[in-house]
Protein backbone atom coordinates (compact mmCIF):
# COMPACT_ATOMS: atom_id res chain seq x y z
CA UNK A 1 0.00 0.00 0.00
CA UNK A 2 1.55 3.31 -1.09
CA UNK A 3 1.18 6.62 0.70
CA UNK A 4 -1.78 7.71 -1.42
CA UNK A 5 -3.68 4.50 -0.59
CA UNK A 6 -3.16 4.62 3.17
CA UNK A 7 -6.31 5.48 5.12
CA UNK A 8 -6.45 8.82 6.86
CA UNK A 9 -5.55 8.84 10.54
CA UNK A 10 -8.14 10.15 12.96
CA UNK A 11 -6.66 12.95 15.09
CA UNK A 12 -5.65 12.41 18.71
CA UNK A 13 -5.87 8.61 18.64
CA UNK A 14 -2.26 7.57 18.02
CA UNK A 15 0.73 8.23 20.23
CA UNK A 16 3.76 9.81 18.63
CA UNK A 17 5.95 6.71 18.90
CA UNK A 18 5.48 4.68 15.74
CA UNK A 19 6.93 1.33 16.83
CA UNK A 20 7.14 -0.32 20.24
CA UNK A 21 10.23 -2.43 19.64
CA UNK A 22 10.75 -3.72 23.18
CA UNK A 23 7.10 -4.76 23.29
CA UNK A 24 7.58 -6.69 20.02
CA UNK A 25 10.72 -8.33 21.33
CA UNK A 26 8.90 -9.36 24.50
CA UNK A 27 6.41 -11.30 22.39
CA UNK A 28 9.27 -13.53 21.22
CA UNK A 29 10.40 -14.03 24.82
CA UNK A 30 6.83 -14.88 25.85
CA UNK A 31 6.53 -17.51 23.11
CA UNK A 32 9.87 -18.90 24.24
CA UNK A 33 8.54 -19.19 27.81
CA UNK A 34 5.58 -21.29 26.65
CA UNK A 35 8.04 -23.81 25.14
CA UNK A 36 9.46 -24.49 28.61
CA UNK A 37 6.03 -25.08 30.11
CA UNK A 38 5.08 -27.56 27.39
CA UNK A 39 8.43 -29.35 27.46
CA UNK A 40 6.99 -31.64 30.15
CA UNK A 41 4.78 -33.19 27.46
CA UNK A 42 7.74 -35.33 26.41
CA UNK A 43 7.34 -37.27 29.66
CA UNK A 44 3.61 -37.99 29.40
CA UNK A 45 3.15 -41.67 28.46
CA UNK A 46 0.21 -42.98 26.39
CA UNK A 47 -2.53 -42.41 28.99
CA UNK A 48 -5.90 -40.72 29.11
CA UNK A 49 -6.47 -37.65 31.30
CA UNK A 50 -4.85 -36.67 34.55
CA UNK A 51 -1.20 -37.70 34.27
CA UNK A 52 1.08 -35.48 36.35
CA UNK A 53 4.75 -35.05 35.43
CA UNK A 54 7.25 -34.89 38.29
CA UNK A 55 9.01 -31.89 36.81
CA UNK A 56 11.89 -31.59 39.30
CA UNK A 57 12.78 -35.25 38.75
CA UNK A 58 12.79 -35.41 34.95
CA UNK A 59 13.20 -31.96 33.39
CA UNK A 60 16.77 -31.01 32.43
CA UNK A 61 18.17 -27.93 34.20
CA UNK A 62 14.96 -27.73 36.19
CA UNK A 63 16.33 -25.91 39.23
CA UNK A 64 18.05 -22.99 37.46
CA UNK A 65 15.10 -22.70 35.03
CA UNK A 66 12.34 -23.52 37.49
CA UNK A 67 10.33 -20.33 36.89
CA UNK A 68 10.17 -21.01 33.16
CA UNK A 69 9.23 -24.66 33.58
CA UNK A 70 6.60 -23.95 36.26
CA UNK A 71 5.15 -20.62 35.10
CA UNK A 72 5.86 -20.40 31.38
CA UNK A 73 2.13 -20.71 30.70
CA UNK A 74 1.63 -17.25 32.26
CA UNK A 75 2.99 -15.82 29.02
CA UNK A 76 -0.45 -16.43 27.48
CA UNK A 77 -1.99 -13.69 29.63
CA UNK A 78 0.86 -11.40 28.64
CA UNK A 79 0.12 -12.03 24.95
CA UNK A 80 -3.48 -10.95 25.52
CA UNK A 81 -2.51 -7.71 27.27
CA UNK A 82 0.05 -6.84 24.59
CA UNK A 83 -2.56 -7.52 21.90
CA UNK A 84 -4.96 -5.05 23.50
CA UNK A 85 -2.30 -2.33 23.56
CA UNK A 86 -1.13 -3.04 19.99
CA UNK A 87 -4.66 -3.20 18.57
CA UNK A 88 -5.42 0.18 20.09
CA UNK A 89 -2.23 1.56 18.54
CA UNK A 90 -3.04 0.13 15.11
CA UNK A 91 -6.81 0.52 14.82
CA UNK A 92 -8.08 3.43 16.94
CA UNK A 93 -6.74 6.05 14.56
CA UNK A 94 -7.31 4.05 11.37
CA UNK A 95 -10.36 5.52 9.62
CA UNK A 96 -10.87 2.29 7.62
CA UNK A 97 -10.50 -0.10 10.57
CA UNK A 98 -14.15 -1.12 10.83
CA UNK A 99 -14.13 -2.18 7.20
CA UNK A 100 -10.81 -3.99 6.95
CA UNK A 101 -10.45 -5.36 10.49
CA UNK A 102 -11.70 -8.93 9.99
CA UNK A 103 -10.00 -9.43 6.65
CA UNK A 104 -6.70 -8.41 8.22
CA UNK A 105 -7.25 -10.79 11.15
CA UNK A 106 -8.19 -13.75 8.93
CA UNK A 107 -5.25 -13.15 6.61
CA UNK A 108 -2.83 -12.99 9.54
CA UNK A 109 -4.07 -15.86 11.69
CA UNK A 110 -6.04 -18.42 9.74
CA UNK A 111 -3.61 -19.86 7.13
CA UNK A 112 -1.06 -21.08 9.68
CA UNK A 113 -3.80 -22.17 12.07
CA UNK A 114 -5.41 -24.29 9.33
CA UNK A 115 -2.07 -25.80 8.29
CA UNK A 116 -1.06 -26.79 11.82
CA UNK A 117 -4.59 -28.01 12.63
CA UNK A 118 -4.56 -30.45 9.71
CA UNK A 119 -0.98 -31.50 10.44
CA UNK A 120 -1.73 -32.21 14.11
CA UNK A 121 -4.86 -34.15 13.13
CA UNK A 122 -2.69 -36.45 11.01
CA UNK A 123 0.00 -36.82 13.67
CA UNK A 124 -2.56 -37.52 16.39
CA UNK A 125 -4.22 -40.15 14.20
CA UNK A 126 -0.84 -41.89 13.85
CA UNK A 127 -0.15 -41.65 17.59
CA UNK A 128 -3.61 -42.98 18.46
CA UNK A 129 -3.29 -45.88 16.02
CA UNK A 130 -0.04 -46.92 17.71
CA UNK A 131 -0.93 -46.22 21.37
CA UNK A 132 -4.71 -46.45 21.57
CA UNK A 133 -5.03 -42.90 22.90
CA UNK A 134 -4.17 -39.38 21.76
CA UNK A 135 -1.11 -37.39 22.87
CA UNK A 136 -1.86 -34.77 25.58
CA UNK A 137 -5.05 -33.37 23.97
CA UNK A 138 -7.63 -36.15 23.77
CA UNK A 139 -10.62 -34.50 22.09
CA UNK A 140 -9.82 -35.67 18.56
CA UNK A 141 -13.28 -35.89 17.03
CA UNK A 142 -15.28 -34.19 14.29
CA UNK A 143 -17.05 -31.87 16.72
CA UNK A 144 -13.78 -30.37 17.97
CA UNK A 145 -12.26 -30.34 14.49
CA UNK A 146 -15.20 -28.35 13.11
CA UNK A 147 -15.05 -26.00 16.10
CA UNK A 148 -11.32 -25.56 15.51
CA UNK A 149 -11.68 -24.58 11.85
CA UNK A 150 -13.01 -21.05 12.62
CA UNK A 151 -11.01 -20.87 15.88
CA UNK A 152 -14.16 -21.43 17.93
CA UNK A 153 -12.81 -24.43 19.85
CA UNK A 154 -12.66 -22.67 23.23
CA UNK A 155 -15.83 -20.62 23.30
CA UNK A 156 -17.56 -22.83 25.86
CA UNK A 157 -18.84 -25.65 23.64
CA UNK A 158 -15.69 -27.77 24.00
CA UNK A 159 -15.17 -30.76 26.26
CA UNK A 160 -11.49 -29.88 26.65
CA UNK A 161 -8.50 -28.74 24.61
CA UNK A 162 -8.14 -30.47 21.25
CA UNK A 163 -5.88 -30.92 18.23
CA UNK A 164 -3.23 -28.16 18.29
CA UNK A 165 -3.98 -27.48 21.94
CA UNK A 166 -2.07 -24.19 22.38
CA UNK A 167 -4.42 -22.57 19.85
CA UNK A 168 -7.08 -22.43 22.58
CA UNK A 169 -5.75 -19.00 23.56
CA UNK A 170 -6.18 -17.75 19.99
CA UNK A 171 -9.76 -18.99 20.11
CA UNK A 172 -10.57 -16.88 23.16
CA UNK A 173 -8.71 -13.92 21.66
CA UNK A 174 -11.04 -13.98 18.63
CA UNK A 175 -13.87 -13.08 21.02
CA UNK A 176 -11.79 -10.24 22.45
CA UNK A 177 -11.31 -9.01 18.88
CA UNK A 178 -15.06 -9.15 18.34
CA UNK A 179 -15.74 -7.04 21.45
CA UNK A 180 -13.03 -4.59 20.39
CA UNK A 181 -14.55 -4.26 16.91
CA UNK A 182 -18.06 -3.69 18.27
CA UNK A 183 -16.82 -1.10 20.76
CA UNK A 184 -14.42 0.61 18.36
CA UNK A 185 -16.64 3.68 17.74
CA UNK A 186 -17.04 4.16 21.51
CA UNK A 187 -13.36 3.51 22.12
CA UNK A 188 -12.49 6.28 19.70
CA UNK A 189 -14.59 8.74 21.67
CA UNK A 190 -13.20 7.77 25.09
CA UNK A 191 -10.49 5.04 24.90
CA UNK A 192 -9.64 4.89 28.60
CA UNK A 193 -13.16 5.41 29.92
CA UNK A 194 -14.56 2.59 27.77
CA UNK A 195 -11.71 0.06 27.90
CA UNK A 196 -10.93 0.19 31.62
CA UNK A 197 -14.42 -0.76 32.87
CA UNK A 198 -14.66 -3.59 30.32
CA UNK A 199 -11.32 -5.01 31.44
CA UNK A 200 -12.08 -4.67 35.14
CA UNK A 201 -15.60 -6.14 34.86
CA UNK A 202 -14.44 -9.15 32.86
CA UNK A 203 -11.67 -9.96 35.34
CA UNK A 204 -14.01 -9.36 38.26
CA UNK A 205 -16.47 -11.88 36.83
CA UNK A 206 -13.61 -14.33 36.34
CA UNK A 207 -12.41 -13.97 39.94
CA UNK A 208 -16.01 -14.50 41.12
CA UNK A 209 -16.05 -17.86 39.33
CA UNK A 210 -18.35 -17.17 36.40
CA UNK A 211 -18.48 -19.80 33.62
CA UNK A 212 -16.13 -19.63 30.63
CA UNK A 213 -13.29 -18.26 32.72
CA UNK A 214 -10.69 -18.35 29.91
CA UNK A 215 -12.88 -16.13 27.71
CA UNK A 216 -13.50 -13.66 30.55
CA UNK A 217 -9.80 -13.59 31.40
CA UNK A 218 -8.75 -13.03 27.80
CA UNK A 219 -11.18 -10.14 27.27
CA UNK A 220 -10.17 -8.67 30.62
CA UNK A 221 -6.44 -8.69 29.90
CA UNK A 222 -6.99 -7.48 26.35
CA UNK A 223 -9.01 -4.46 27.41
CA UNK A 224 -6.67 -3.56 30.24
CA UNK A 225 -3.97 -3.43 27.57
CA UNK A 226 -6.25 -1.18 25.52
CA UNK A 227 -6.87 0.99 28.59
CA UNK A 228 -3.13 1.46 29.05
CA UNK A 229 -2.97 2.77 25.50
CA UNK A 230 -5.83 5.11 26.36
CA UNK A 231 -3.78 6.41 29.29
CA UNK A 232 -0.84 6.89 26.92
CA UNK A 233 -3.04 9.01 24.65
CA UNK A 234 -3.72 11.29 27.62
CA UNK A 235 0.00 11.69 28.18
CA UNK A 236 -0.07 9.87 31.50
CA UNK A 237 2.50 7.18 30.70
CA UNK A 238 5.78 8.95 31.14
CA UNK A 239 8.91 7.03 32.03
CA UNK A 240 8.84 7.66 35.82
CA UNK A 241 5.19 6.62 35.93
CA UNK A 242 5.86 3.44 33.96
CA UNK A 243 8.84 2.50 36.11
CA UNK A 244 6.86 3.14 39.27
CA UNK A 245 3.91 1.13 37.98
CA UNK A 246 6.20 -1.76 37.03
CA UNK A 247 7.87 -1.77 40.45
CA UNK A 248 4.48 -1.54 42.16
CA UNK A 249 3.13 -4.53 40.22
CA UNK A 250 6.38 -6.38 40.95
CA UNK A 251 5.86 -5.73 44.66
CA UNK A 252 2.33 -7.16 44.37
CA UNK A 253 3.80 -10.30 42.82
CA UNK A 254 6.16 -10.67 45.78
CA UNK A 255 3.37 -9.94 48.26
CA UNK A 256 0.94 -12.50 46.84
CA UNK A 257 3.68 -15.13 46.68
CA UNK A 258 4.89 -14.46 50.21
CA UNK A 259 1.58 -14.11 52.04
CA UNK A 260 -1.52 -15.54 50.38
CA UNK A 261 -0.51 -17.05 47.10
CA UNK A 262 -3.13 -17.15 44.39
CA UNK A 263 -1.90 -17.83 40.90
CA UNK A 264 -4.45 -15.69 39.06
CA UNK A 265 -3.69 -12.57 41.12
CA UNK A 266 0.05 -13.14 40.81
CA UNK A 267 -0.21 -13.62 37.04
CA UNK A 268 -2.24 -10.41 36.72
CA UNK A 269 0.32 -8.35 38.64
CA UNK A 270 3.27 -10.01 36.90
CA UNK A 271 1.80 -9.45 33.45
CA UNK A 272 1.49 -5.72 33.92
CA UNK A 273 4.81 -5.42 35.72
CA UNK A 274 6.45 -6.70 32.54
CA UNK A 275 4.22 -4.67 30.22
CA UNK A 276 4.96 -1.40 32.03
CA UNK A 277 8.68 -2.21 32.03
CA UNK A 278 8.68 -2.86 28.27
CA UNK A 279 6.88 0.42 27.61
CA UNK A 280 9.42 2.26 29.77
CA UNK A 281 12.24 0.73 27.71
CA UNK A 282 10.47 1.74 24.50
CA UNK A 283 10.17 5.34 25.66
CA UNK A 284 13.88 5.36 26.48
CA UNK A 285 14.76 3.92 23.05
CA UNK A 286 14.37 7.20 21.18
CA UNK A 287 16.82 6.21 18.42
CA UNK A 288 15.26 2.80 17.69
CA UNK A 289 18.27 0.79 18.86
CA UNK A 290 15.83 -2.08 19.45
CA UNK A 291 14.39 -1.97 15.93
CA UNK A 292 15.38 -5.63 15.49
CA UNK A 293 12.60 -6.39 17.97
CA UNK A 294 10.05 -5.82 15.21
CA UNK A 295 11.39 -8.68 13.12
CA UNK A 296 12.04 -10.96 16.08
CA UNK A 297 8.54 -10.47 17.46
CA UNK A 298 7.02 -11.50 14.13
CA UNK A 299 8.17 -15.09 14.77
CA UNK A 300 6.18 -15.44 17.99
CA UNK A 301 2.97 -16.62 16.31
CA UNK A 302 4.77 -19.32 14.35
CA UNK A 303 6.68 -20.51 17.42
CA UNK A 304 3.44 -20.73 19.35
CA UNK A 305 1.58 -22.77 16.73
CA UNK A 306 4.45 -24.94 15.49
CA UNK A 307 5.94 -26.20 18.75
CA UNK A 308 3.21 -28.74 19.54
CA UNK A 309 3.13 -30.38 16.07
CA UNK A 310 6.91 -30.61 16.28
CA UNK A 311 6.59 -32.18 19.71
CA UNK A 312 4.14 -34.84 18.52
CA UNK A 313 6.40 -35.64 15.56
CA UNK A 314 9.47 -35.93 17.83
CA UNK A 315 7.61 -38.19 20.28
CA UNK A 316 6.54 -40.49 17.44
CA UNK A 317 10.13 -40.62 16.17
CA UNK A 318 11.64 -41.22 19.62
CA UNK A 319 9.11 -43.93 20.51
CA UNK A 320 9.70 -45.70 17.20
CA UNK A 321 13.49 -45.57 17.26
CA UNK A 322 14.62 -45.44 20.89
CA UNK A 323 11.68 -46.95 22.76
CA UNK A 324 12.32 -44.59 25.69
CA UNK A 325 12.01 -40.84 26.06
CA UNK A 326 14.92 -40.54 28.45
CA UNK A 327 16.76 -38.55 25.80
CA UNK A 328 14.45 -35.64 26.71
CA UNK A 329 16.15 -35.55 30.13
CA UNK A 330 19.31 -34.27 28.47
CA UNK A 331 20.03 -30.51 28.32
CA UNK A 332 21.16 -30.98 24.72
CA UNK A 333 17.74 -32.25 23.72
CA UNK A 334 16.05 -29.33 25.46
CA UNK A 335 18.27 -26.97 23.49
CA UNK A 336 17.49 -28.87 20.28
CA UNK A 337 13.73 -28.54 20.85
CA UNK A 338 14.00 -24.83 21.62
CA UNK A 339 16.14 -24.11 18.55
CA UNK A 340 13.90 -26.24 16.33
CA UNK A 341 10.73 -24.48 17.51
CA UNK A 342 12.19 -20.98 17.23
CA UNK A 343 13.66 -21.79 13.82
CA UNK A 344 10.28 -23.07 12.68
CA UNK A 345 8.70 -19.82 13.85
CA UNK A 346 11.05 -17.65 11.80
CA UNK A 347 10.84 -19.89 8.73
CA UNK A 348 7.06 -20.01 9.02
CA UNK A 349 6.73 -16.24 9.13
CA UNK A 350 8.94 -15.78 6.09
CA UNK A 351 7.76 -18.60 3.83
CA UNK A 352 4.21 -19.39 4.99
CA UNK A 353 2.54 -16.64 6.98
CA UNK A 354 3.62 -13.55 5.03
CA UNK A 355 3.06 -15.05 1.55
CA UNK A 356 -0.36 -16.40 2.59
CA UNK A 357 -1.31 -13.08 4.16
CA UNK A 358 -0.33 -11.13 1.06
CA UNK A 359 -2.17 -13.57 -1.21
CA UNK A 360 -5.41 -13.29 0.79
CA UNK A 361 -5.26 -9.50 0.90
CA UNK A 362 -4.49 -9.34 -2.82
CA UNK A 363 -7.40 -11.63 -3.69
CA UNK A 364 -9.78 -9.69 -1.47
CA UNK A 365 -8.80 -6.24 -2.70
CA UNK A 366 -10.92 -4.68 -5.44
CA UNK A 367 -9.46 -4.95 -8.90
CA UNK A 368 -7.80 -1.83 -10.15
CA UNK A 369 -9.61 0.02 -12.84
CA UNK A 370 -7.88 0.01 -16.21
Amino acid sequence: MNASQRPALLPGLRVAKRHFNALDLSRLVAAFAVLFWHYQHFFVPPVDYGFQVDRPAVLPLYHPLRWLFDYGHSAVQYFWAVSGFVFAHVYLADSSAMRRFWLARVARLWPLHLLTLVLVAGLQAAYTRINGTAFIYHEQDWKHFLLSLPLAQYWGWQNNQSYNGPSWSLSTEILAYAVFWVLLPALRRAPLSVALPVGVIMLRLFFKGWPDGPVLTCIGYFFLGTAIYGAALRGWLRQPVLIGASLGCGWLVWFTLAHHYRYDATALAGTFAVLFAMLAIDLADKRDFLAIGRKLGDASYGIYLWHFPLQVALVLLIDATLGSRDIARQPGFLLFFLVLSVGAGFASHRWIERPAQKAILRLASPKKQA
